[in-house]
């Protein structure tokens, strides 16, 4: 995965973990307070996402951003 772009590498990871909370990307979206095609442009690493935006995918993940970057970084060194 190491050619692959960061933010693609982070749209993954966030995919990843809204899927195992089994909710839909409209529905998550709309949980957070982002547009559903903000969001999904998010998940496929189309959008130079902020770090306001990303705290709030955080959150509705239950999951600490430092994590996600964590998760992000690792792979984006495989």
């Amino acid at each position: 995965m190491g050619k692959d772009s960061f933010t693609v590498i982070l749209g993954a990871v966030i995919r990843s973990k809204r899927k195992d909370l089994k909710a839909s990307q409209e529905g998550f979206a709309a949980t957070i307070d982002l547009h559903r095609t903000y969001y999904g442009a998010v998940e496929r690493g189309e959008r130079n996402v902020s770090i306001k935006n990303l705290l709030k995918i955080a959150e509705g993940l239950n999951c600490p951003l430092s994590k996600i970057i964590q998760e992000t970084e690792q792979a984006f060194a495989d």
